[in-house]
């Protein structure tokens, strides 16, 4: 899946199936009952609004305030090979997005309402919050294309791991393990990693756009295939919507095509003004954000919010690291003068014993916490080898460059 040619049409160029690209005119289409199977192909735009920070800011991005930690990249928080060793600083974030801190935007009540009038053939997510969930689309007409925090797994045997006990986890700043005695692996949210392929759900659906008479792009850059493509997917004269801050992926280069450029509950609420839905989406909202869903949302304890609490957590997280760094660097001379003193006896011909100089438990609760030269170096000698033998150097570009796409993310939060 490629992306079609970018520049804009021909202002001389007439519309096809529209009267005009404007977005009364693709209000008109969907009131004369043209548009009845709509896909909707969304990114972390539309959760912005919901308080939820983006990841690519350069100073208040989770990107930023994760690169305290020393990560060998930013990304590597997403990184499959990186969570193996190091799952703290994913745990970390993981408290700031779990569900349940945040409310859905109107834009997500907006696909609700698509969906409740039989409009909807399918949306298409980047984003990993549930908004969706909770704003009330069923979860059979959505595709997570990049998954979600809706359900999680051992990432050694697959076991799927209890909801409950994830929520706890994430609450308690703990790393959860598989309950399978003989596994005892990593749990990990059903979030596509990088180095992980999307899932099935989202290539058994990639033929929908072919058969929607209109599509609806907002809130996303486009930018991480292979879901970048897939506007490009619909059919030559089924209109393209986009509703975003920018222009992006080749939408407005057909005659159909209507290009709506601001904050997407902005053009959401235009469009449903010109819908003569206004009232009933403003209504459909405000009882979306005064329901308590059972399923996703989290316990008191876990409901965070704002770019100040992840800052505390990070700071603390990194406090934390740096405390251990330093019990294990006292252990590591205790246990070196113990040895030097049983060697020096041993040559004495002594026979007198000396207790081992007693280990800390923060040093091992959560596994090997590597020392800053380590962590620039990479996740293990393994990793890091895997890491330095995919770019020269050991660079890692941003993932959403690659042409292969099987191991993209963008997330919400907002990709990603």
């Amino acid at each position: 899946m490629g992306q079609e040619q970018s520049s804009l049409i021909d202002e001389d160029v007439q519309p096809r199936s529209l009267c005009d690209r404007t977005l009364e005119s693709i209000a008109k289409y969907i009131k004369d009952g043209r548009a009845k199977k709509i896909v909707v192909m969304v990114g972390a735009g539309i959760s912005t609004s919901a308080g939820i920070p983006d990841f690519r800011s350069p100073d208040t991005g989770l990107y930023a305030n994760l690169a305290r930690l020393e990560l060998p990249y930013a990304e590597a928080v997403f990184d499959i090979s990186y969570f193996r060793s190091n799952p703290l600083p994913f745990y970390t974030l993981a408290r700031e997005l779990y569900p349940g801190s945040y409310k859905p935007t109107i834009s997500h009540s907006f696909i609700r309402l698509l969906s409740r009038k039989g409009l909807l053939l399918k949306l298409f997510t980047q984003n990993i919050d549930c908004l969706d969930r909770v704003a009330g689309v069923p979860a059979e007409d959505i595709v997570e294309a990049h998954g979600s925090f809706s359900s999680q797994h051992c990432i050694d045997c697959g076991k799927h791991f209890p909801d409950e006990e994830m929520a706890m986890a994430v609450s308690g700043g703990r790393v959860p393990h598989c309950k399978v005695v003989t596994c005892g692996g990593l749990v990990k949210p059903d979030i596509v990693f990088f180095g992980e392929s999307l899932p099935a759900s989202f290539h058994e659906n990639t033929s929908l756009p072919a058969a929607a008479d209109l599509c609806l792009v907002i809130g996303t850059s486009l930018s991480v295939q292979p879901f970048a493509s897939l506007p490009s997917l619909c059919a030559e004269g089924v209109p393209r919507l986009l509703i975003n801050l920018e222009r992006v992926g080749g939408l407005g280069s057909r005659p159909d095509d209507v290009v709506l450029l601001g904050p997407c509950d902005t053009g959401v609420r235009k469009l449903a003004k010109a819908l003569g839905w206004d009232e009933e989406l403003e209504s459909l909202w405000k009882e979306t954000r005064a329901v308590e869903v059972d399923r996703l949302e989290t316990p008191p304890e876990l409901v965070i919010t704002g770019d100040h609490t992840l800052e505390s957590q990070i700071n603390q997280l990194a406090d934390d690291v740096e405390g251990t760094l330093k019990i294990s660097q006292r252990n590591a001379d205790q246990l070196r003068q113990y040895l030097e003193e049983d060697e020096f006896n041993g040559s004495l011909g002594q026979s007198k014993k000396i207790n081992p100089p007693e280990v800390s438990s923060a040093s091992l609760s959560n596994g090997p916490v590597p020392s800053k030269d380590s962590v620039n170096e990479g996740p293990s000698s393994r990793s890091t080898a895997t890491l330095q033998r995919d770019l020269p150097g050991g660079v890692k570009p941003h993932p959403t460059k690659q042409d292969a796409g099987e191991s993209c993310l963008e997330v919400s939060t907002a990709s990603i």
